[in-house]
């Protein structure tokens, strides 16, 4: 293994930020970790995991040291009757890992298709799409503790899972890496097509009975007609989480505004699309220099080339402040600014 300096992150985050980490470690193993840490500790500088760059926003260059995860198996672990246990490597591409499981006839993943980021991401983020979240079919963890160098089994209960939360963007931040993945997969499908766009698509497709190839490719459409590919424009897919609101504040928002558009939860309270209230606020389309907002989804902010993170974390909060003042509604970031 060997410790690089100043060494540059463009290629490693979606957004395409010519930043530079003043440390820079790809590791592939335990051993190679605990050296990496202890080079960090003994330069005194903090250490960030980077998977894959799709859910950071690096406003300056990184002063301490990055640790490039890259291990990337997969392995079945065991099974029942009705579910098969997939572990999988934090290296290892998501959606590699849902096409892997959508070939071999596991069901569970296929709405998740297309998310960009590794495995080791998305239990930090409980990354969710089209009416399925991550932790649905989250069995297990194995997590390295850096300061004590040691590893642990993390079950979903020990996670905190919540609207793309857990604990590992809380009490553990920063505190260590996750290595694996366990998830638990069906053997026999049931898909979860209550997304209405799924139910749009499948039709379009022509399909009346789906199957895990056609849930998945119906996944992979929508979210192609909706949102930039990162190698043709940077982008870190969703920047904003869709805020809740109680359900008093709900009903006074849909009386002034009778087409807000509204999810109600199991809590009483609403779930509030957040693209649709940035897009009320006319930020839609919205370029200024190449710091930008989609034409075609106000919940992505992009970059057209040559901007830079501060330039799109400063129109992020003009976005935030806009809403705020027209809705009285507070829009919280989901992606990670460094």
């Amino acid at each position: 293994m060997e410790i690089l300096s100043n060494y540059p992150l463009q290629s490693l985050n979606t957004f395409g930020f010519k930043v530079d980490a003043k440390y820079f470690a790809p590791v592939a193993s335990l051993a190679e970790v605990g050296k990496a840490i202890d080079f960090a500790q003994q330069k005194q500088v903090p250490v960030m995991v980077l998977g894959g760059g799709s859910n950071v926003m690096f406003t300056k260059d990184f002063e301490g040291l990055i640790l490039k995860y890259d291990y990337d198996s997969i392995e079945v672990i065991s099974e029942t009757e009705d579910y098969i246990y997939v572990k999988a490597g934090a290296g290892l591409n998501w959606d590699q890992l849902v096409a892997y499981c959508v070939e071999k006839g596991w069901g569970g993943l296929e709405n998740l298709s297309l998310i960009p980021g590794n495995v080791g991401a998305s239990p930090i983020q409980n990354i969710g799409a089209y009416g399925v979240e991550m932790k649905d079919h989250f069995e297990s963890l194995e997590y390295l503790h850096f300061e004590t160098n040691e590893t642990s089994i993390s079950f979903a209960s020990d996670c905190q899972f919540g609207y793309r939360d857990s604990i590992f963007k809380n009490a553990l931040k920063g505190k260590g890496l996750i290595l694996n993945v366990t998830f638990r997969l069906d053997k026999k499908p049931v898909f979860n097509t209550s997304y209405g766009t799924i139910l749009w698509e499948l039709e379009t497709m022509g399909i009346t009975e789906p199957n895990l190839q056609t849930m998945r490719q119906a996944v992979i459409n929508i979210r192609r007609s909706k949102l930039p590919d990162p190698a043709e424009i940077g982008n870190a897919g969703s920047f904003f989480k869709n805020p809740e609101v109680s359900a008093s504040q709900h009903q006074e928002l849909k009386e002034r505004f009778p087409n807000l558009v509204s999810f109600a939860l199991d809590n009483g309270s609403f779930k509030l699309a957040a693209g649709w209230l940035i897009d009320q606020c006319g930020w839609k389309g919205y370029r200024d220099g190449d710091a930008g907002v989609h034409a075609r989804q106000a919940l992505v902010l992009v970059n057209y080339g040559k901007a830079n993170g501060k330039q799109l974390f400063e129109l992020s909060e003009k976005v935030l402040q806009s809403v705020k003042e027209k809705f009285g509604v507070e829009l919280e970031r989901e992606v990670n600014v460094v």
